[in-house]
């Protein structure tokens, strides 16, 4: 067994060292979408992918941009050129991704705007095209989803498909006599995307955000016919999404299942996308368990036959908490007559409950019965709610007795 993990680890070094050229396989890509992270702070960076690190997350995938870069081509240049580097000595590759089909402009897929998008591409790939840590690029992120396509009239929409398609393949072809060691992709959509650039590129990548298990299979069917066609590798640059009935766990394991290079989307819970995806929160702390769990190949039973059901009262501790809030209860409604009693031996008992809950999942995880506490607990004695601790504290035995079964 120690044989085989040394192995393992290896040979995912050997590859993250050997990526410069197309590969048959990229399995091992245990990745994460990072998409602005990478022009922050240096200290903002470094905090961000020690957590990567820390998850065993071997890539990043970073989307660049032609604005930002024409603010300040040699700055953007060198900015970059640090955050590959700063990834690298982590052990984390990067691929980088040089157009946003979300945010696409149209004027740039006129003729006339390549003298402009070939100077940032060239300036781009240039920059890091001999660096250890490029796994490879990104051409363009999700080209067929953008308002310019989707809001087109229905006559017009083959056209304009076909003028997104000449300009992703117009910059294949640039990037590969700019760089013709390392790998190309094209981030797209959906599987059936895979046709627009399937004989240009070193691997074939598609996203998933789908909502059950069902249509996520049926997803990656598709998109094997495609890697089958075109004799191509394929990975999966996009998934995980908790607002589109995709939750991580699931996304990962069939991914895993199909033996497929993953990216989640995305590393931080921050910003414009915080409430329905991210890995880990700024201050290190993290939303669900069961994602991080999933990025280390664990996921929930969900088997009937072989499922254990949490017992919390199996040793009588669901009882002892119970008695604790009545007691406890007891104690405060008999000192209130005279004056403003303590809340700490309450909030210990419904401390002692939430932890019996929250454990054995009896409780939804929204908002679960430790965050109040906690937020009591930070209180000073004169300005917490007696009245609301005690409904809180009372709802908790209720729910163990629920949930125990206990009379």
């Amino acid at each position: 067994m120690k044989k085989r993990v040394i192995f393992f680890f290896i040979t995912v070094a050997y590859f993250q060292l050997q990526a410069a050229e197309p590969l048959k396989d990229y399995s091992f890509i245990r990745g994460v979408c990072y998409p602005g992270g990478w022009m922050n702070e240096q200290k903002i960076i470094e905090r961000d992918l020690g957590y990567a690190k820390k998850l065993n997350l071997n890539s990043t995938r970073i989307w660049l941009s032609y604005k930002r870069y024409l603010n300040d081509p040699a700055g953007f240049i060198q900015k970059l050129r640090e955050y590959v580097r700063t990834a690298d000595s982590l052990g984390i590759s990067t691929m980088p991704v040089l157009w946003n089909g979300n945010m696409l402009d149209p004027n740039t897929l006129k003729s006339d705007f390549h003298e402009a998008g070939d100077k940032y591409v060239k300036d781009v790939v240039e920059a890091l095209r001999n660096e250890k840590g490029l796994l490879m690029w990104d051409i363009m992120n999700e080209p067929s989803y953008n308002d310019y396509l989707r809001e087109a009239p229905e006559e017009e929409k083959s056209a304009r498909w076909d003028e997104i398609n000449n300009f992703v393949r117009y910059y294949c072809s640039l990037v590969k006599k700019l760089d013709p060691k390392n790998a190309i992709t094209i981030g797209h959509t959906f599987p059936k995307d895979l046709e627009m650039g399937g004989d240009l590129v070193d691997v074939l990548c598609f996203h998933d955000y789908l909502g059950t298990r069902k249509l996520i299979e049926n997803s990656y069917a598709e998109a094997e016919q495609f890697a089958k066609k075109f004799n191509k590798p394929l990975i999966n640059s996009e998934l995980g999404c908790i607002g589109r009935a995709n939750p991580y766990d699931l996304a990962l394991e069939i991914c895993e299942e199909h033996k497929t290079g993953w990216y989640v989307f995305e590393l931080m819970i921050s910003g414009y996308w915080s409430e329905i995806h991210g890995l880990v929160y700024p201050d290190g702390t993290i939303r669900d368990p069961s994602i991080i769990a999933a990025i280390f190949g664990f996921h929930r039973n969900l088997d009937p036959k072989t499922r254990i059901k949490p017992n919390p009262n199996k040793e009588g501790a669901a009882s002892r908490g119970i008695q604790m809030i009545e007691d406890a209860l007891k104690q405060v409604t008999k000192t209130l007559r005279n004056s403003q009693s303590s809340t700490d031996e309450l909030l210990e008992a419904a401390e002692y409950c939430a932890n019996l809950l929250e454990s054995s999942e009896m409780v939804p995880m929204i908002d679960p019965p430790s965050v109040k506490i906690r937020a009591w607990r930070s209180m000073d004695e004169k300005d917490r709610d007696a009245a609301a601790i005690r409904a809180f504290a009372y709802d908790l035995g209720l729910q163990l007795k629920k949930y125990c079964l206990i009379y």
